[in-house]
């Protein structure tokens, strides 16, 4: 993907001739991807991960709108991804794009309601194009021009739903059965929104030509959603509409009354509103899309060698046919194989028969059951300021990687269970110890006692490297107290 600043071509605040609609994208991004498992876990889920290419799904996504008239983008994400969030936008070149936080997680009826109201009281009554930042589509030029007759339509004041076109009998996804043409661009009445059929009902759908799967991204006028939200929906709206009302500005971040959003109904948009309405319509979309709901159906996405393998990182196959194999870390080697999934993290590796991924989500939860942070965070953690590497950890001690991006510095803070010691290994430290400022370079370092005042900052022009070495009777990341923090965190 080409990041560069004008793959949006309008600001945040664009001009417009009287009476011009304005289109505002907004980027759902708060999923958890948990069945793309050990790669995708809850601090990192699969929208800001490398799954395709250079690019993560989220900074895909924003690129499928390069050259689409539309303003830059609304993004919907967790308070705890914020940072992640704010990280691939500034790659992708759109570093003055709002993020909307949810503050508890929702699903895409309350998301797209608060995503609405403050896309209204930015621009008026603009077009709102709801995409989710972890699909995958491999003709950008075809879905634009089905974005195009979408937008068409809902200027009419209609609810358009996109249609994937089905390739084959899936069972995992609902479906839309079409009725008559609307308009001549391809849109369509729909008939009815069905449930996720069995086998042989969705053969009939495929055989029949009249159902598409339901792909979870609408295009509709943002007052006209509202209106029909606050008709079928009213706990919905209401509850919404109470979040929104003295929304904070906090840098590029806009936060919401987080007790009046929890007290909406958990409900997707389909439910609260499509399968009500009068006036939707569905425009079929045949441009390669994915949800990458599984490993298996990333390996349909991606370009095969001959043997039908997908292989990524450091892999040597040997009599291995039609798997996927994808290593972070270490050389992985697989003989005599086929059909399987392997992927390997610093911390886990998962082996699976290809037909039996969709239990991933079984490991997951097992993981969580057993309070284990492999379901949760990887070792490498990213933070605002950079990562760390948890490298070693005993009853008494841990041992971390720090890495500290140019200008930038951690918090202001003290421990009540742990000191630290730390040696750099590139760039420059700037340490502040209780009233004291020290600058350390390559093999320097320094003593931080326990219960002194501290910060770690980056003076330099490339990236601060340096070991921590943490020992006391807790080493857990809530032993942080915050005094003073940049980035806005407790």
């Amino acid at each position: 993907m080409n990041k560069t600043a004008d793959s949006v071509r309008l600001s945040r605040s664009p001009a417009r001739e009287a009476g011009e609609t304005i289109v505002v994208p907004v980027i759902m991004a708060g999923g958890t991807g948990s069945r793309l498992w050990p790669l995708s876990r809850q601090a990192r889920p699969k929208q800001f991960l490398q799954l395709g290419g250079e690019a993560t799904m989220l900074e895909e996504t924003i690129g499928r709108l390069k050259g689409v008239d539309c303003t830059l983008p609304l993004v919907v994400c967790n308070e705890d991804h914020r940072f992640l969030a704010a990280e691939q936008l500034r790659q992708a070149g759109q570093e003055e794009a709002r993020m909307l936080l949810e503050p508890v997680a929702r699903s895409t009826a309350p998301a797209l309601a608060i995503a609405s109201m403050l896309a209204m009281r930015d621009h008026g009554d603009p077009i709102v194009v709801a995409l989710a930042a972890d699909h995958m589509i491999a003709d950008t030029e075809a879905f634009q021009r089905a974005l195009a007759v979408a937008v068409k339509a809902a200027k009419q004041d209609k609810l358009v739903a996109f249609g994937i076109v089905p390739k084959w009998a899936e069972t995992g996804y609902g479906y839309i059965e079409t009725g008559e043409a609307f308009g001549d661009g391809g849109a369509m009445t729909i008939a009815r929104f069905v449930e996720k059929p069995d086998e042989a009902t969705a053969k009939g759908y495929l055989e029949d030509g009249r159902h598409l799967w339901n792909s979870g991204m609408f295009v509709f006028r943002a007052g006209r959603f509202l209106d029909e939200l606050k008709l079928q929906r009213p706990d919905v709206y209401e509850a919404c509409s109470l979040a929104t009302r003295s929304p904070v500005e906090d840098m590029h971040f806009t936060r919401i009354d987080a007790e009046a959003f929890a007290r909406s109904p958990d409900v997707s948009v389909d439910y609260a509103v499509m399968e009500k309405t009068k006036d939707a319509v569905v425009m079929p979309l045949d441009a390669g899309w994915s949800d990458v709901g599984s490993w298996s159906a990333l390996w349909d996405m991606l370009t095969k060698d001959e043997d039908g393998n997908v292989l990524d990182g450091d892999v040597m196959a040997l009599d291995t046919k039609n798997t996927l194999v994808r290593s972070d870390y270490r050389l992985v080697a697989t003989v005599g194989v086929s059909d399987l999934v392997v992927v390997e993290t610093k911390d886990a590796v998962l082996v699976a028969a290809k037909e039996s991924v969709e239990k991933v989500k079984a490991i997951v939860a097992r993981l969580k059951e057993e309070g284990r942070s492999e379901a949760i965070v990887h070792r490498v953690v990213y933070r605002p300021w950079g990562h760390y590497d948890s490298i070693d950890l005993g009853e008494r001690d841990q041992v971390k990687r720090i890495t500290v991006n140019p200008g930038a510095k951690l918090s202001v803070q003290m421990h009540h269970h742990r000191s630290e010691h730390w040696v750099v290994v590139r760039g420059t430290a700037k340490v502040h110890k209780g009233e004291n400022i020290i600058l350390l370079t390559e093999n320097e370092s320094t003593y931080i006692p326990l219960g002194e005042i501290h910060a770690l900052e980056n003076p330099g022009k490339i990236p601060l490297e340096l070991i921590e070495v943490q020992s006391g009777s807790y080493l857990g990341e809530d032993d942080i107290v915050r005094l003073e923090d940049k980035y806005g965190r407790g």
